[in-house]
């Protein structure tokens, strides 16, 4: 797979397919030859196991090249703005020109068509668009709150690599390529898909996960963390009950007018004892668990027992990284993968077995065509 994309959804995809094994190869441009920022060095586990080939697009010689190497890939992926991509020579019918079999995978936040088909935008704006950030808690002055993490660029890259594998399967049976739009906002639709059902359905059960129900909520404990309790099934809920002291109040979990009153109970029960104490002794029983740190989440015991973590090389230094998890029963080694900026020999490597001769590697490098 050839990878056009620079930041949020499309790495997120080439990162998940290439830690299942996928070669990919990113196409990037020269050394300050973008006005798009880079992400920090350490992003989308610093493209371990991915070579990395930068190319002068805006030449020609860099056109055919990645034409060539397109003509022998399975499949692409580009996050340019709706245009941008058959402006640069590299639009699904002249790649398809050259491949027919390939699957292309254009990623973008709104889509290739619409109203907002060419607005700028981040994962919080499309956050903010498909009503996740309205369903969350509030801060003081009643604006939504900030998600602890980046959350709709995720869904998009999960999204693309899902539709990049279905298309491949479908390849593989019909001898037929694709063209693929996915849309960053089309994964955040999905993930609200219960609420959004339930609102076109006149549901009022689905506040029940936003705020609704006293059994599904934060409290804070007497040493100031906080807990997550989610004991939705009534099996859970009397669970709760009973563990904090308020067994009487098990026939009200589903009274509306009571929701307040229930939770106000419940965070003084909490308020008894420290967050480690209560997840000890609801974690099993009630749906319970600790709001975690990030470092407190790297120390988690049962996180840490499935290889939280992994040991690369990044630029000749060992450095560690959140480990995939790899739902296959021969996943590959991913520490012999070298991370961060591809030497140039391996560039050299990945260009010949593309099919390109040492000469013609030599006479790209010394015109700046590649670096």
């Amino acid at each position: 797979m050839l990878d056009f994309s620079s930041m949020g959804p499309g790495p997120r995809c080439t990162r998940l397919l290439a830690d299942y094994g996928l070669r990919v190869i990113k196409i990037r441009p020269p050394t300050g030859g973008t006005r798009m920022m880079d992400a920090p060095w350490y992003s989308y586990s610093a493209n371990r196991g991915i070579r990395q080939v930068h190319v002068d697009l805006k030449v020609e010689a860099g056109r055919e090249l990645v034409h060539r190497l397109l003509g022998r890939a399975d499949a692409m992926i580009e996050s340019y703005r709706p245009g941008v991509a058959t402006r640069l020579g590299l639009g699904y019918d002249e790649v398809k020109a050259r491949n027919e079999a390939i699957v292309y995978c254009s990623v973008s936040g709104y889509g290739q068509s619409g109203p907002y088909a060419h607005w700028p935008a981040h994962d919080l704006n499309w956050l903010a668009l498909g009503g996740f950030l309205d369903g969350g808690s509030r801060r003081e002055n009643g604006a939504p709150s900030l998600p602890g993490a980046v959350v709709a660029d995720t869904i998009g890259g999960y999204s693309a690599a899902v539709a990049v594998l279905c298309a491949l399967v479908r390849r593989s049976v019909t001898g037929q390529g694709a063209y693929l739009d996915v849309s960053v906002m089309d994964g955040v639709l999905r993930m609200m898909q219960f609420v959004l059902d339930g609102q076109l359905a006149a549901d009022p059960a689905t506040r029940l996960l936003t705020g609704g129900s006293a059994g599904y909520d934060l409290y804070q404990a007497a040493d100031g963390k906080w807990l997550a309790v989610a004991a939705i099934e009534p099996h859970f809920w009397a669970a709760l009950c009973r563990g904090t002291g308020l067994a009487h109040r098990i026939p009200d979990q589903d009274d509306p007018s009571r929701q307040d009153l229930l939770r106000k109970e419940l965070a003084s029960a909490f308020a008894t004892r420290t967050r480690d104490e209560w997840v000890h002794e609801l974690g099993p029983v009630a749906c319970v668990s600790p709001v975690n740190s990030p470092q407190e989440t790297l120390a988690d015991p049962h996180l840490r027992s499935r290889q939280l973590t992994l040991d690369v090389q990044v630029d000749g230094r060992p450095v560690q990284q959140l480990a995939p998890r790899l739902a296959v029963p021969d996943p590959p080694d991913l520490t012999e993968q070298p991370a961060g900026p591809t030497p140039p020999h391996l560039v050299d490597d990945t260009l010949r077995d593309f099919g390109l001769a040492d000469g013609e590697v030599a006479e790209l490098r010394a015109a700046r065509v590649i670096e």
